[in-house]
């Protein structure tokens, strides 16, 4: 992950557009008299957001269970479809 300051990100915007699609990174973005911000791909948003959408309530419960009851030896082999 980089840092860069807001008037080198606004003065390079394809550079650093491309670092984050090309590098598969972040870049934290500085501003002087406001919060930072930090630029991230779309796939990799909606990749964090899918994982968050699984960790947590009902969805979090069953994945854990899932993974007790193999733990344990209580799951079942199947082959793939072809």
């Amino acid at each position: 992950m980089e840092t860069v300051n807001y008037t080198d990100f606004r003065s390079n915007l394809k550079h650093w557009f491309d670092k984050v699609i090309n590098d598969v990174s972040n870049v934290i973005i500085k501003r002087k008299d406001g919060k930072d911000l930090i630029l991230v791909s779309l796939d990799e948003h909606n990749s964090l957001k899918e994982t968050t959408y699984l960790l947590t309530g009902k969805n979090r419960d069953v994945l854990l269970n899932a993974i007790k009851e193999l733990e344990a030896g209580n799951g079942m082999e199947k082959g793939l479809m072809e």
